[in-house]
């Protein structure tokens, strides 16, 4: 079994200890398949340390050397692309048929570049200078679910910012990161500019939003552990930008094509095995016209295949570990007792597995607003489809939750499209299955977080605003604010 570091500080790996470990689960074999070290606050303190050292010459790095950095971490990430792809699959279940999970990053680190090129961090409003200057070590916390391209859309546009990270990754799925601090170590990061550390969210999760070092956190969770990180931020009034959970929304207005947005929707809903904070787990569907959507999905969802994630057949694989597996259960089975009406899969493995964390693709029709299922975030391969009488109601429905991070509408009509999205409270809507862009912000309204990442937004985010007065003339050289 192979024993992992459990950090990457400064520029050199930290050797675990058999007295401070933990074993990584094969959620295909339900086995141990490695060790990785967990750090505890000494660590972090060193972590942090060495990130408030690199900043000093960081902070202040040329544009053109900044770009040149991420010009060489493609190259070397592209190169090794595979080997990530084999262990995402290992670690955390995600087929290597899907390549998204490994090639949305270069698109972050492209993103950078093309946005290091463009931005101007001075500009002025009359005869004052407006400056944007990096804020300083920022602390990223990630999830298991998106065990690479999450760190990427914090770090990639951190690093392009000027900032300095120490990063920790989920304790299920860390070495996808520790992958990618071999990435940037061979593509000569500065040492200190990219850190990380390895431990759980209640130990050392909050011991980097409590550190007075750490200058932001940027986390990606629950809105449950959400709330705790920020409670654990105040007290060094550290600002914080979050994503957080979703219960996103999918409207399949009267003159849609059925076929096409049910199709959609089994795609994108059991997409990562439903693990997904953007999936489109409630299906709002015309009271005349669910049975014919059932039929779609039904049909539609036939095509998965299940099974192991190196298979290239695989389409979906196995949930992280056992505890998802089990609320996924749960989930289902309080489906089942609250009187919603079982389409497809339910309760247990699919047929032919005995073992793994395989979870039955599910869908129930005549879910009502109240249902457990409707309300809560599953995060699994679960779709609740709701109906309604009329266009109105539809988006009521579909902003009745504590959550806004997503939403999806399907008609026919570009006017009653554009109006509805207008109407949705959501950071991010997408019309008739359009795809998104690593330009445009993401983030969410109300329970699913503050802040946002990606593109300009993402790239602010880790800015802090300076005026300088005093110099018109300078001033007055810059391209300004506003109209």
């Amino acid at each position: 079994m192979k024993s992992y570091p459990k950090y990457y500080i400064d520029g050199a790996w930290g050797a675990s200890s058999p007295q401070n470990h933990s074993s990584l689960i094969d959620p295909t074999t339900e086995e141990a398949f490695a060790t990785v070290g967990m750090c505890d606050e000494g660590d972090l303190d060193r972590a942090v340390s060495a990130a408030r050292r690199a900043f000093v010459d960081y902070g202040v790095s040329s544009i053109s050397d900044r770009i040149g950095m991420f010009e060489r971490i493609v190259e070397v990430y592209t190169a090794r692309r595979a080997e990530l792809a084999d262990l995402i699959a290992r670690e955390m279940g995600s087929p290597k048929s899907v390549p998204v999970q490994t090639m949305g990053p270069i698109d972050h680190f492209r993103q950078a570049i093309s946005l290091l090129k463009e931005y101007r961090f001075e500009r002025s409003i009359g005869d004052t200078i407006i400056r944007r200057e990096p804020i300083g070590v920022c602390g990223l916390i990630t999830p298991w679910n998106w065990p690479v391209q999450t760190p990427v859309t914090k770090a990639a546009y951190a690093l392009a910012a000027g900032c300095a990270v120490v990063i920790k990754p989920s304790e299920y799925s860390p070495l996808s990161t520790l992958f990618l601090a071999e990435v940037f170590h061979q593509a000569g990061v500065p040492k200190g500019v990219f850190n990380v550390v390895t431990g759980d969210g209640p130990l050392l999760g909050e011991a980097m939003c409590r550190h007075p070092g750490i200058d932001m956190i940027s986390f990606t969770g629950s809105t449950r552990a959400g709330v705790l990180v920020a409670r654990a931020a105040a007290p060094t009034v550290k600002r914080v930008a979050q994503e957080l959970g979703g219960k996103s929304a999918n409207i399949i207005f009267p003159d849609a094509d059925l076929a096409a947005a049910a199709r959609w929707n089994v795609g994108r809903g059991f997409f990562n095995s439903g693990q997904s904070c953007h999936a489109p787990s409630r299906v709002l569907v015309h009271v005349d016209q669910v049975e014919k959507v059932v039929a779609h999905m039904v049909a539609e969802a036939a095509k998965i295949r299940i099974g192991d994630p190196s298979d290239g057949a695989t389409t979906m694989g196995p949930v992280v570990n056992k505890a998802q597996f089990d609320r996924i259960q749960a989930y289902i089975r309080k489906g089942i007792d609250e009187g919603a009406r079982l389409v497809l899969g339910g309760v247990g493995r699919p047929d032919g597995l005995e073992r793994g964390y395989f979870v039955r693709p599910t869908i129930f029709a005549d879910v009502t607003p109240d249902m457990t299922i409707a309300r809560e975030e599953i995060f699994g391969p679960v779709l609740s489809i709701l109906s309604y009488s009329s266009e109105g109601e539809a988006v009521e429905l579909a902003n009745d939750s504590p959550y806004g991070l997503g939403a999806y509408l399907f008609t026919r009509s570009r006017e009653k499209g554009r109006d509805a999205s207008r109407r949705l409270r959501a950071g991010r809507v997408f019309f008739n299955g359009a795809a998104g862009s690593v330009a445009a912000p993401m983030g969410g309204y109300k329970q699913s977080g503050n802040g946002r990442e990606m593109g300009i937004f993402g790239l602010e985010e880790y800015l802090e605003v300076k005026s300088i007065f005093g110099f018109p003339d300078d001033a007055a050289a810059l391209e300004p604010i506003g109209p």
